[in-house]
C-alpha cells in the first residue's frame, strides 16, 4: 500500500482513523457530567493536537535518526509563521501559499543553521543550534518590528493588499482554502453529547497524514539507514569512506521543514504571530514531546504531541473551584484533604506533574509511551499463549487413553 510494508501501511490506517473520528474519541464524556471537564474535542485544542504532532515528527527525523539534539527548531516554527502571515498580508488569505512559502522559506533557514551547527556534533552542536534559536527571538521581538511587529506581533489587517485574493477565491477577512473558511464548524448532537467537525482541524489533519507517511517513507528507505548509520557511529561510518555530513544536514533542513509546515499551519488556524513561537521554552517543548512518546519510533511523536498538549490544555484548567465541586460529597474535614492535596499537580502546577511523568517514562520507559504500549501487549499475548498452552495440554489429556 502506497509503497509501505504490511505492518507500515496498518499503522498509517490507525493513524488515519484517530484522525477522523477524533472529535468523538475526544470526547467520551457528556456535556453537563462532572467528567466532562476532560473531554479534548473542541476545535482549537484538535488543531494544536494534529499541528504539534507535525512539528514533533519533523524533529523525530533528526533526533530519532541521527542523534543530533537540536534546541532550536522552534526558530523555524516561528520563520515558517512568519513568511505564511506575509503571504496572508501580500497576497492572499488562501492559505495555500502561506504554506507553501512557509515551508520553502523555513527550508532556506535551516539550510543556512544546519551548515554552521553541523560543523560541531554533541553538546557543542545543541548549544548552537539554541544559539541560533535565540538570535532569532531577539531580531524578531525588538530588533526586525517592522517585519514581526516586535512585542504586539502581527496579524491580517483589512486595508492589505493581497494581490491573488480574487484569483484564489479568497475572502480579505478570514483565512480560508479556495472560500472554505478555517473556522467553519458543524456540531452533532446526540443525547447528552456535542461533536464538534472543524473544516481547519480536518484540513490539518489531511496534511498531518502526509506529513507521517512520508515520515515512514523516510524512515524505511536508504536514506533513512544512513541516518541511522550516523546514529549508531558516526566515526566509524566516516572511516569507510562516506561522507555523512550531505546526509545529516539533509535531515537537518527536512526537519526544519517539517517545522516550518508546522508554523504554517498554526498561522492557517489563528492568524496572528507573536515572537513568543521562537522562544527556547518551545524548542524544549518538542524535545520533551519526541522522548515522551518514544524518539526513533513512527507513533511516538505523535503520542507525545498530543499528551502535552492535552495536559497544558486540560489538565491546567482544574482549578480548585472544580476540585471543590468534585469531593463536594465528602465530609469538610476530608474535602480539605483532598484538595490541598491534589491541587499543587493541576491548574497551574500541571507542569509538575507533566515533570513527575517524564521523569517516570525516562526511567521506566526509556523508550517513552511507545515501549509502555509494547510491554502492555506482550503481557497481553504471553497470557493468550499460556491460556491456548493450556486448552492444548487439557485436550492432550482428554485424548489420553486410560492406563491400564
Amino acid at each position: 500500500m502506497f509503497g509501505l510494508t504490511k505492518k507500515d501501511a496498518t499503522l498509517l490506517v490507525i493513524v488515519a482513523i484517530l484522525a477522523i473520528f477524533a472529535p468523538f474519541i475526544l470526547n467520551p464524556f457528556p456535556e453537563g457530567s462532572a467528567m466532562a471537564q476532560f473531554n479534548a474535542g473542541y476545535p482549537d485544542l484538535m488543531q494544536r493536537l494534529v499541528i504539534f504532532g507535525i512539528f514533533a515528527i519533523g524533529f523525530n527525523i533528526l533526533f530519532g535518526l541521527t542523534g543530533y539534539l537540536s534546541f532550536g527548531h522552534a526558530a523555524f516554527l516561528g520563520v515558517g509563521s512568519y513568511a505564511a502571515i506575509w503571504m496572508m498580508k501580500l497576497l492572499t488569505m488562501n492559505v495555500i501559499p502561506a504554506i507553501i512559502i512557509s515551508v520553502a522559506v523555513a527550508g532556506l533557514f535551516s539550510l543556512l543553521v544546519g551548515w554552521i551547527s553541523l560543523r560541531r556534533s554533541g553538546i557543542y552542536f545543541s548549544i548552537l543550534t539554541l544559539a541560533f534559536a535565540q538570535m532569532s527571538y531577539s531580531l524578531a521581538y525588538s530588533v526586525l518590528t517592522p517585519i514581526t511587529g516586535g512585542e504586539t506581533g502581527l496579524q491580517p489587517k483589512v486595508d492589505d493588499p493581497r494581490v491573488l485574493d480574487a484569483l484564489l477565491g479568497g475572502d480579505s477577512r478570514r483565512a480560508n482554502l479556495f472560500g472554505l473558511e478555517m473556522g467553519s464548524t458543524y456540531e452533532l448532537a446526540v443525547g447528552g453529547w456535542i461533536f464538534t467537525f472543524n473544516a481547519g482541524y480536518y484540513i490539518a489533519a489531511i496534511v498531518m497524514l502526509a506529513a507521517f507517511y512520508l515520515s515512514i517513507r523516510i524512515f524505511r528507505s536508504p536514506f533513512g539507514m544512513m541516518l541511522r548509520a550516523v546514529k549508531s557511529n558516526q566515526q566509524r561510518l566516516n572511516y569507510t569512506g562516506l561522507n555523512s555530513k550531505p546526509y545529516t544536514l539533509a535531515a537537518f533542513v527536512i526537519s526544519g521543514m517539517y517545522a516550518g509546515l508546522a508554523g504554517g499551519l498554526l498561522v492557517a488556524m489563528d492568524t496572528q504571530v507573536g515572537a513568543e513561537r521562537m522562544f527556547w521554552t518551545a524548542s524544549g517543548e518538542v524535545v520533551l514531546m519526541t522522548i515522551l512518546g518514544g524518539a526513533g519510533t513512527l507513533i511516538g511523536p505523535v503520542l507525545g504531541a498530543g499528551f502535552i498538549k492535552y495536559m497544558e490544555n486540560i489538565v491546567s484548567k482544574i482549578n480548585k473551584t472544580v476540585l471543590e465541586q468534585w469531593f463536594a460529597f465528602m465530609p469538610d474535614g476530608m474535602e480539605d484533604f483532598f484538595i490541598t492535596i491534589i491541587y499543587p499537580f493541576v491548574g497551574k502546577g500541571w507542569h509538575l506533574t507533566l515533570g513527575l511523568m517524564f521523569m517516570m517514562v525516562v526511567i521506566f520507559l526509556p523508550g517513552g509511551l511507545v515501549e509502555g504500549g509494547q510491554k502492555i501487549g506482550r503481557i497481553f499475548r504471553r497470557k493468550d499463549r499460556n491460556s491456548s498452552d493450556a486448552e492444548l495440554d487439557a485436550a492432550k489429556q482428554r485424548n489420553t487413553p486410560p492406563a491400564e
